[in-house]
């Protein structure tokens, strides 16, 4: 009877164990490794749920297509907000790349795929409030924007897509981008209040209808009250936002040293010259000709749309072609990553971007209350040398709808102390950054010291060129 008693207080003790180790890890109190995803090997000390798609133990071009054109199809689960309870989110800077759109290059001597660009709720992808949207973005007689931005439609309206107009995938993207930022920062973390007014936002847009309509359609789902009286779009005439500081010699020597780097690449590349010999012959046209006309673009909206590649009576473009040419796309972003002459663009590119954002950061952190959201809407081209500067090298080629999130943060305990979090589409890439990797080993904190990406971006960024300043590295040759 005592052994039978032992026995049965002995597996009691293991079941509470066993209890209390899974409720440690759930709670994530005891660490548990990243999950990698997404191209990226976060080393956030919060555990990342896994993604639902599996992804790939090499270059699968077809899977990487599907990851750059982004269907709204699932929930998306996010690490934005994440911090210590006692942290204050006091801003929150957001760069995004316009969601899908159509080409900007068609094939010669083929049919345009057939897009239609009115924006119909009952027509799939669609979101709740893409109907309120429209009717919204029709009342805008308030609106208050730079003036070449006035002219541009605030929705895309044709039944036959323009050449680079946002699609209704485009604008249901970044409807459901706001409306997830909305639940972490302004439901959750407050941000904004009720009472918000313009000087708490900082908005701003290239010159492109994709870019306004798609920061339109972010902050209609995310803004507590999108009233047309408070918003104050500017208009940035740099696809790179280098404002006034975008005199930079240095800066186009190395973007034309990477130019030569990917025109070296293609020229090896035998079966891709095949491919394009072959697509010519079907067109009828010189093989030259169709390089210059960039077919992966016009092939990239048959793929997200499902629409067939085009015919001819010589053939038909078809999924092989498609796949040699992205193909060769990855294998151009393995070797730029290789490189340094992209890095060494970058950082001269996007250091004026990157320097707006930390002076807005220090004022906050001084006890400014304005622009305490900001949001730049951009492109591929923006986004690309910023993930660069940044050192986050895993990352993928920015896909449509990207976002790229910089939070700022204030220690409740130590109020005089800031920290920032920075996030690649929903996913914590802080201690991928130049700045902060060695951080990452001595912190208890999942986030980095504000002034460690301030004097990245003042000072840091230009070690490798031998020089202190902006300036200085525009002009200098390092080597």
């Amino acid at each position: 009877m005592l052994f039978r008693n032992r026995f049965l207080i002995l597996l009691a003790l293991a079941a509470l164990l066993a209890f209390l180790s899974l409720s440690l890890q759930f709670l994530h109190l005891i660490p548990v490794n990243p999950v990698k995803e997404d191209g990226l090997n976060p080393k956030s000390r919060k555990r990342i749920m896994p993604d639902p798609l599996t992804e790939p133990p090499a270059i699968d071009p077809i899977y990487e297509a599907r990851v750059y054109c982004n269907v709204p199809s699932i929930t998306e689960r996010s690490m934005e907000g994440h911090a210590p309870h006692y942290f204050k989110l006091v801003s929150v800077h957001v760069l995004i790349r316009h969601g899908d759109r159509y080409p900007l290059y068609a094939i010669p001597k083929t049919k345009r795929p057939e897009i239609d660009c009115t924006l119909v709720s009952r027509r799939k992808p669609s979101h709740p409030q893409l109907e309120a949207f429209v009717r919204h973005m029709s009342q805008g007689s308030e609106a208050q924007m730079d003036g070449t931005l006035s002219s541009l439609p605030r929705y895309p309206s044709h039944s036959l897509c323009e050449m680079g107009e946002l699609t209704q995938t485009g604008v249901v993207q970044h409807l459901h981008n706001g409306q997830l930022l909305r639940e972490i920062y302004i439901k959750k973390h407050k941000l904004l209040s009720s009472d918000w007014t313009a000087k708490h936002l900082y908005l701003e847009t290239t010159g492109k209808s994709r870019t306004l309509q798609s920061g339109l359609a972010l902050l209609y789902t995310f803004l507590p009250d999108f009233d047309w009286k408070k918003i104050n779009i500017k208009h940035q005439w740099s696809t790179i936002f280098c404002s006034g500081s975008c005199d930079c010699p240095m800066r186009n020597h190395y973007l034309e040293e990477e130019q030569r780097r990917q025109y070296s690449l293609r020229v090896k590349n035998s079966h891709l010259e095949r491919t394009y010999v072959d697509m010519a012959k079907i067109v009828g046209i010189p093989t030259r000709q169709l390089r210059a006309s960039n077919p992966i673009d016009s092939m990239l909206c048959h793929f997200c749309h499902n629409v067939s590649f085009p015919c001819t009576k010589n053939g038909c473009i078809d999924i092989e072609h498609f796949k040699v040419i992205k193909t060769h796309q990855l294998e151009d972003e393995r070797e730029r990553q290789e490189k340094k002459l992209y890095f060494w663009y970058a950082l001269l590119a996007i250091h004026p971007l990157l320097n707006q954002t930390v002076n807005r950061m220090q004022r906050i952190a001084e006890g400014k209350k304005e622009e305490l959201f900001v949001l730049y809407s951009a492109h591929d081209v923006t986004l690309s040398p910023v993930l660069s500067a940044l050192g986050i090298t895993e990352a993928r080629f920015p896909r449509f709808a990207a976002r790229l999130v910089f939070e700022l943060w204030q220690d409740g305990k130590k109020p005089r102390e800031h920290f920032i979090r920075i996030l690649y589409n929903g996913f914590d890439v802080t201690f991928q950054t130049l700045f902060c990797r060695e951080n990452n080993m001595h912190s208890s904190k999942p986030m980095c010291p504000l002034e460690k990406f301030v004097h990245f971006v003042k000072r840091g960024m230009f070690s490798v060129f031998n020089s202190t300043n902006y300036y200085d590295a525009c002009r200098r040759r390092p080597f």
